[in-house]
């Protein structure tokens, strides 16, 4: 048998910081010479909310870059941009058409994401998991990385995997149920400004996150000015102490130390000798990945020839599914 297929995908909402990295595209690297791997730019998600139309083009070229600076390797993996390929829009339509509302209305992220928008909210919002679905099942994916916050979602796709297959192919599933993939350790990278919050691109405050490609100076002057107490010594998983927690958590993910070696290297420390240990070992991590970012985005033709083939190899296979998925309801074969 051959291997297993992970689907998973970044908004192109400006850059990737540690969240990103940390509790998702790091895990993809580590697993991916076990699976085949399908890495896409999420572009159509990205106008769920309202955007920038004058950067969209230019952030999705710095994201698949990005994915590659990453460390993914194009032997496992195939990068792509979820728009080149047009089954995501159509499956994404005809999976709309058998999703209740009710099950839409009352995904937490939506709750939250409407409060915000207010009147301006958009049906493109309402129907993001089901895009999301179309994005996993087009690919027939077995695994699919996701956060805390996604898992959601990821049930909702589960769900519209049962119902389609119980009411449109009983005899013969057409839809596979993917199962979610989720890492342990800095799954949840929370804010610089607030432990108890997730590190998020839409936070309005650049102080909040730490981004993949920040200067060593804008680094330094954001974990500087990061939040924490007044307690000397550091430990993880005190309730009370959501900072401490956090920015540990961030060290002992950057410089590749365990937990325990964390908790006694820094349990006699305050945060006048922690900070300056936690910039440089944040510094030093994201420098080989800014150099190779760098490099790939000198050669735009390069780029360009991934995602060329990633599309190539992602439109196969979803051309191959939507077709089953259209057979299924009903549809006519263009002749």
């Amino acid at each position: 048998m051959g291997k297993q297929r992970v689907l998973s995908g970044v908004q192109p909402t400006g850059n990737l910081h540690l969240g990103n990295y940390l509790g998702a595209i790091r895990n993809w690297v580590e697993i991916q010479d076990q699976y085949e791997n399908f890495f896409c730019v999420v572009d159509l998600h990205a106008i769920t909310v309202p955007h920038n139309p004058a950067t969209l083009a230019a952030d999705t070229y710095t994201i698949a870059a990005l994915y590659l600076a990453c460390g993914i390797d194009l032997q496992h993996s195939h990068i792509f941009v979820q728009s080149h390929v047009s089954a995501h829009s159509e499956l994404c339509w005809l999976l709309n058409c058998i999703t209740p509302l009710n099950w839409l209305q009352d995904m937490i992220q939506f709750k939250e994401k409407a409060v915000k928008q207010g009147e301006n909210v958009s049906a493109g919002l309402l129907t993001y998991p089901v895009l999301m679905a179309a994005d996993i099942l087009l690919y027939q994916a077995d695994k699919v990385p996701v956060g805390e916050d996604q898992k959601q979602h990821l049930e909702l796709a589960r769900d519209i995997v049962n119902r389609f297959n119980h009411q449109f192919a009983k005899d013969q599933p057409v839809l596979k149920l993917p199962d979610p993939l989720i890492r342990k350790e800095g799954a949840r990278v929370m804010s610089l400004t607030d432990g108890t919050r997730k590190m998020s691109k839409s936070d309005p405050s650049e102080l909040s996150r730490i981004n993949v490609l920040d200067s060593p100076d804008q680094i330094t002057k954001k974990i500087k000015k990061c939040k924490t107490d007044l307690v000397r010594g550091l430990s993880f998983d005190d309730v009370d102490r959501p900072e401490c927690h956090n920015l540990l958590t961030l060290y002992m993910l950057l410089s590749g130390k365990t937990k325990e070696a964390v908790a006694a290297e820094c349990a006699d420390m305050g945060w006048g000798q922690f900070k300056p240990l936690l910039t440089e070992t944040a510094i030093n991590a994201l420098k080989p990945i800014q150099d190779k970012y760098q490099e790939v985005m000198a050669d735009k033709g390069y780029l360009e020839s991934v995602l060329r083939d990633g599309r190539e190899k992602a439109e196969a296979i979803a051309r191959s599914t939507l077709t089953d998925v259209k057979a299924a309801l009903g549809y006519t074969v263009p002749l």
